[in-house]
This record gives C-alpha cells, sequence and structure tokens, in this order.
C-alpha cells in the first residue's frame, strides 16, 4: 500500500468542524473532482455519494443503533468482512497521519500568529514523511 501524502489540504484552526464539511469547502459538490477516482472513507462522509458524482466507493456499514424496533442491532457476516477489507485500506492512511505527527511540533498547539507559517510547518512534515517512506521503498527494492 501507498503510504505517501498526496494532498494536504487547507488548515483550520480548531474549531469542531466535521471532516465532510471541509471537504465541501475544499471541493464543491459541483465539480467532478472525484468522478474517475476510487475514493476510500471512513464513516463520517456518509452523504458523499449522494452530494458527489464519484467513479467508485468504499465506505463502511455502521450498526444500527438499539431501539424498540431493532432490539437487536448487527451487521451481516458479509458486512463485517467488506468494513474488514474497507479498513485495512484506511490502516494505511491513518499510519500515514501519525508518522506526519511525530514530528512533534504537529502534537503540541500552534500558538504562531500566521496560519500561512503552520501550512508551511504542515508541508514540510509531510515532505519529511513522503521522503522517508521513499527511503524504506528504495532500501527494500536494492535488497531484493
Amino acid at each position: 500500500m501507498n503510504k505517501r501524502i498526496d494532498f494536504l489540504g487547507d488548515t483550520v484552526r480548531g474549531d469542531k468542524i466535521h471532516d465532510y464539511r471541509l471537504l465541501n469547502k475544499e471541493f464543491p459538490t459541483t465539480s467532478n473532482m472525484f468522478a474517475i477516482k476510487n475514493i476510500c472513507v471512513d464513516s463520517g462522509y456518509l452523504g458523499i455519494q449522494k452530494d458527489c458524482k464519484l467513479g467508485s466507493l468504499e465506505i463502511p456499514y455502521k450498526k444500527w443503533r438499539k431501539s424498540k424496533n431493532n432490539p437487536d442491532p448487527s451487521l451481516t457476516i458479509e458486512r463485517k468482512l467488506y468494513n474488514q477489507n474497507v479498513s485495512r485500506k484506511r490502516v494505511c492512511v491513518e499510519n500515514s497521519i501519525a508518522g506526519m505527527k511525530r514530528y512533534q511540533i504537529l502534537a503540541v498547539e500552534y500558538r504562531g500568529k500566521s496560519i500561512k507559517q503552520f501550512d508551511s510547518t504542515i508541508e514540510i512534515c509531510a515532505g519529511l514523511w513522503n521522503f522517508k517512506v521513499d527511503k524504506r521503498l528504495k532500501n527494500r527494492e536494492s535488497t531484493t
């Protein structure tokens, strides 16, 4: 799996903004950005299939809440296996984000005044992470 970071969105302050709202801000639903892409997202993006034109979408199934009408909510075996396959792909994304956060400047609160400077810092961290990933791949290829 590719663990490179190919895209970074705009940095936003630490306010509670849902990821799907940030996606809509970055890529309006009128754009055909995802029309030819294979999209693999987490369950926080449930409305994406209605709002955007997509090539293919992999999104995990959510288990329903327990209620009077549904006293035993559970997923079928097929849906559980599907969720496992999606999470195997998503774990590479999460590992890349965690790898970038190993640079302690991203682990603490940014107290600077310029968001542009913080954007540059994040880009540098992503570049260092990609350099590390590329170096590992090159070492792996030279030993085989």
